[in-house]
């Protein structure tokens, strides 16, 4: 347990990648939002999806964690479960603090009416139907996701190259396509509507846990031989 909490240590040593990028894209997203709020002409409430920035910056960083820090990892005689569940945990902490954040950012728009010209970047009716708790569990789960995939993906590339993942992203790809046109054809794509309102924010959210835990268990299973 302890060199799976020096891993966690080993990630956190770039706060940078974890912390302060995020962070930065983070403020910036919210700026630029806020000044073309205000640049619209209207009383009415003004939503976006600034808030989502951050989590493409999470891809990024589920690549690094694998392509930069696992080599030099092995270095330091870390075995390969430790550095995959201390890597784990550092992405969940880290969505944590972005849910975190994603709470103080609704509050503040909710105190100061949408920074003073009622747009909001937040606090988004329907990602808060489910409460204060409910925004919080759908904004950390997309940060895990995207850590998750980028995670995926670099291991991926790291066990079998860049053809293996080219191929694989193709045929996700194909699959979702496909089944795209099999709710085309079936005329199903108001009944998969009313099914996403039924499940609400909170219920996908839930459900891409479970997509995480799935794609956790790929990832390990191809990192076991992966090559540093």
């Amino acid at each position: 347990m302890s060199r799976t909490l020096n891993v966690i240590r080993l990630q956190l040593i770039n706060r940078q990648t974890f912390i302060w990028v995020p962070l930065i894209v983070l403020a910036s997203a919210v700026l630029v939002s806020v000044l073309i709020y205000a640049m619209i002409p209207t009383s009415e409430p003004k939503y976006g999806g600034g808030g989502q920035a951050p989590l493409w910056v999470f891809f990024a960083v589920g690549l690094s964690a694998m392509t930069m820090t696992f080599p030099f990892s092995q270095a330091m005689s870390v075995t390969r479960r430790e550095f995959f569940l201390g890597t784990l945990i550092t992405a969940v902490l880290a969505s944590a603090f972005m849910g975190v954040l994603f709470l103080i950012g609704g509050g503040i728009e909710m105190l100061t009416n949408g920074y003073g010209v009622n747009g909001y970047v937040f606090h988004l009716p329907w990602l808060w139907e489910a409460g204060p708790l409910g925004a919080f569990i759908v904004y950390f789960a997309l940060a895990l996701f995207f850590f998750v995939v980028g995670f995926t993906g670099a291991t991926v590339y790291k066990r079998w190259g860049p053809v293996v993942l080219t191929i694989a992203s193709l045929a996700l790809a194909l699959i979702l396509v496909g089944l795209a046109f099999l709710v085309t054809r079936l005329e199903m794509w108001e009944q998969v509507w009313i099914g996403i309102l039924d499940l609400g924010a909170l219920g996908l959210a839930l459900w891409g846990l479970v997509v995480v835990a799935l794609l956790s268990v790929v990832s390990f299973l191809a990192f076991r031989r992966a090559t540093p």
